[in-house]
């Protein structure tokens, strides 16, 4: 969490917007995108990381490339709702590779798990391992049939 003494102001969010899009740049291009000198713009990154504003890179993978052909987003609705529960249940989820994004939700679901992996077969192996060992209520699953948009840039130029 960024303490509020933390300001941002226009070149920050500059710098923001062009990771978004390339985490990749050169620190000169980053620089010559943002209209800063490369020190100034070096400075202002290290900033950016060590306030935590910046959670690392990452590269887009196409996983379908790789045989992982199917996603999935679970809902999970459970009768449990201590502390000790969800802490189990997290650290359960949090052990399979299959799950790359896992939420805590309000709503008529207590869960949403997006689950990425090889075909129906690989899902039901998955399922089956989810439910071993927890009482849920209901688990349901939403199947993917086309990507319209993933992981779209956040426009920053909408906060002020």
């Amino acid at each position: 969490m960024i303490a509020k003494s933390e300001r941002i102001d226009t070149f920050d969010l500059k710098i923001l917007t062009s990771l978004q899009q390339n985490a990749n740049l050169s620190q000169r291009d980053l620089a010559e995108q943002v209209g800063l000198s490369q020190n100034a713009c070096w400075r202002r990154l290290q900033r950016l990381n060590a306030i935590g504003m910046i959670r690392g890179s990452h590269s887009t993978i196409d996983l379908s490339a790789l045989g992982l052909d199917l996603t999935v987003f679970v809902m999970v609705r459970t009768r449990h709702h201590s502390k000790e529960w969800a802490d189990s249940f997290r650290k359960h989820v949090e052990r399979f590779p299959e799950v790359i994004d896992f939420y805590r939700i309000g709503g008529d679901w207590d869960y949403l798990i997006k689950v990425v992996t090889r075909g129906m077969a690989g899902y039901d192996a998955f399922y089956q391992k989810l439910i071993t060992g927890f009482d849920l209520a209901t688990v349901t699953g939403f199947f993917s049939m086309e990507v319209i948009i993933n992981n779209r840039a956040i426009d920053l130029s909408r906060i002020p």
